[in-house]
This record gives C-alpha cells, sequence and structure tokens, in this order.
C-alpha cells in the first residue's frame, strides 16, 4: 500500500508557519512527528523538535507535584492531563506540559488517545508550559493562542532562573497576576520556591516542606 502521507521535509521546527488545518494535521500526525509537540491557532502552525532534558523534566514534575498536592489537601476537585492535546477543530490545537480541570463543573474527556474536543468537554481551567527553549513563544504567540482556546489561567515556568510567569485571561485578554486565581490560597512565590529548592533537595524532602506549608 502506498503511503500517502506527506513528508515533513520542508518543515521548520520550532518556528510558526503558515499552514491549512489538513496540513496541520497531515504533518502532526505523521510518524516521523510524533515525539513532537504541535500547535496549531487560526492559520498557522508549530511543531516543536527540540529534545527535553532532566531540567525540564525535573521542574515539570515539581510544579505537578505542587499543584495536585495542593488540591488534595484544599478538597479542590481536579484533574491532571500530562502532554494532552487539546483541540477545537479546524481552528486551534495545542499540547501544554500539564494541563488542570478544576472545580465542580468539569466533565472528564474520554479515556482514550484522541485528542480532547475542547466545544465538548471545554478547555482546561489551568495550562502550564515548561519553558527551556521557548521562553520567548511561550510569553507570545502561545500565550494568545491559549487565551483564545479559553483557559483561565496559564503558567509559564523559566527553567532557567526558577521564575514562573502567570497570567489570569478574561475578557478577551490576560494580565500577570502573582496569586492563583483558579487555585485561591496559592501564591506564585511559592512555587518558584520550589524550584528553587529543586536545584538542591530531592523529591520527598520538598514535598515534606509543601505539605508543612499546605498545612501551616
Amino acid at each position: 500500500m502506498v503511503n500517502t502521507l506527506p513528508t515533513p521535509q520542508n518543515l521548520i521546527a520550532d518556528t510558526w508557519m503558515a499552514a491549512s488545518w489538513e496540513e496541520y494535521t497531515l504533518l502532526a500526525d505523521h510518524p516521523t512527528n510524533q515525539a513532537g509537540r504541535c500547535y496549531y491557532d487560526q492559520g498557522w502552525m508549530r511543531i516543536e523538535m527540540s529534545a527535553l532534558g532532566p531540567l525540564h523534566g525535573r521542574e515539570n514534575s515539581i510544579v505537578s507535584t505542587l499543584v495536585v498536592l495542593f488540591i488534595t489537601l484544599k478538597n479542590i476537585r481536579g484533574a491532571e492531563l500530562t502532554n494532552t492535546t487539546f483541540r477545537k477543530i479546524g481552528i486551534r490545537d495545542c499540547q501544554p506540559d500539564i494541563a488542570f480541570y478544576l472545580g465542580s463543573a468539569f466533565r472528564l474527556p474520554a479515556l482514550d488517545n484522541a485528542p480532547v474536543n475542547v466545544d465538548e468537554f471545554g478547555a482546561p481551567q489551568l495550562a502550564i508550559e515548561i519553558a527551556s527553549t521557548s521562553l520567548s513563544d511561550d510569553l507570545g504567540r502561545k500565550r494568545l493562542l491559549y487565551e483564545r482556546l479559553g483557559v483561565q489561567e496559564y503558567w509559564v515556568v523559566d527553567v532557567a532562573v526558577a521564575e514562573v510567569f502567570a497570567f489570569e485571561v478574561a475578557d478577551g485578554g490576560s494580565k500577570q497576576i502573582r496569586d492563583s486565581q483558579v487555585l485561591p490560597g496559592l501564591p506564585i512565590a511559592l512555587i518558584e520556591e520550589a524550584l528553587q529548592r529543586s536545584q538542591t533537595q530531592e523529591d520527598g524532602e520538598i514535598n515534606r516542606w509543601l505539605l508543612q506549608v499546605f498545612n501551616g
């Protein structure tokens, strides 16, 4: 059988390129791009193929664990989805490093490997990008993508300096915040301190410290 899928020979990775939805989905689903992270917003696509090292992986884990501990101890209903595609068919597509559905109203998507249809399940309340090589894009064009997708809060973690840029999304735009609005009582400074501690402390030590803080 002849493979009719286009080969990504003309793809320029880690940059935005003009493309139709059909061109994007064929490239995003191409076997050679399965390790990539794919984004699409109203006629423009970006496929990131940069290798991710232990710094990215560790900071991802620290942020994920912190949020899970917080919602558990504060009795906040929530569900985490890691490296999951959220899709508004024909218009936009994204794969945040971490995403959380939060609150009493959300409905969990089906547990399969299909992209989450945001027209059916809504956008996650919180989307998080761990920026190791893509900081300017995470703060720029991706921020616009997540605003348009309908998330309520968007975090960008700059792993190079353990800094978190958090944005509340409302009224068609976003503004920087220093206290989470979707996780009331969680200061952004606490996330940054956890990231700083991760440079010298192992996970158990950080988690015990977080438990003391959250139970204080």
